[in-house]
């Protein structure tokens, strides 16, 4: 069951527009996966719409009545009814082809939002494995991120922020226990130590390199860029 979402503010934001292709997938890509959000979603998208309607057209219809009489006169109501009954044109709904990605011998479908952005090749450490996304967004770096059984990222904080959406298995750290959907955001507060018993496969976004803070894996942070 997925606990963790995205706050109302980056939703509300998503659905303004406001957002970097990166979150913006990741956004849609969790909606995808939850109903909950899905509801939020549509219901201030409808606000939106309602809202630009008033604010763009409303005062365009303020009239006298007697120049709705006549501007009525004008339209035959009849004969554009019957064109539109008449017609035979028909959307047709586009063909959805299911694209996906291979990660140690193991298949996963790349989920929609995804479909048409370029992946670059998998860089592999250790039970890590991961493919950059090509979306250009200067310091914002966005990923696919696959942690093998057992595997895990040492204990590390972030310089600026990490988002982590989980698009298949689990994986825990000293927070809690993470699922298929779980939209993970975390600063510069916040350190953990992810763990991965059965495998998860994730889609990533930072904005500067994770800083590892335990023991010898400290040793590692001239890479930590290489990782998220």
């Amino acid at each position: 069951m997925i606990k963790h979402h995205p706050t109302f503010e980056l939703i509300q934001s998503f659905v303004n527009g406001d957002l970097p292709a990166s979150l913006s997938a990741a956004i849609a890509i969790h909606a995808d996966m939850c109903t909950e959000c899905q509801a939020q979603i549509a219901q201030l998208t409808e606000q939106v719409a309602e809202n630009s309607f008033e604010e763009a057209f409303l005062d365009r219809f303020i009239v006298d009545d007697s120049d709705v009489v006549e501007d009525l006169d004008v339209y035959d109501f009849e004969a554009m009814a019957e064109k539109i009954m008449a017609s035979n044109d028909v959307s047709e709904e586009k063909t959805y082809e299911e694209k996906t990605i291979f990660f140690k011998d193991i298949l996963y479908a790349l989920p929609r939002s995804l479909q048409n952005m370029e992946i670059g090749k998998t860089a592999n450490i250790g039970k890590l494995a991961r493919s950059r996304i090509q979306l250009n967004e200067n310091e914002v770096h966005t990923s696919l991120l696959h942690i093998e059984p057992g595997g895990s990222v040492p204990e590390h904080t972030h310089k600026g922020f990490e988002l982590t959406l989980l698009l298949d298995g689990s994986f825990h750290d000293e927070h809690g226990e993470y699922v298929k959907g779980d939209f993970i955001m975390l600063d510069g507060s916040k350190q953990h130590h992810p763990v991965s018993t059965h495998g998860c496969f994730c889609y990533t976004v930072a904005n500067d390199s994770l800083h590892f803070t335990q023991g010898i894996n400290k040793l590692l942070n001239p890479i930590g860029s290489l990782i998220y």
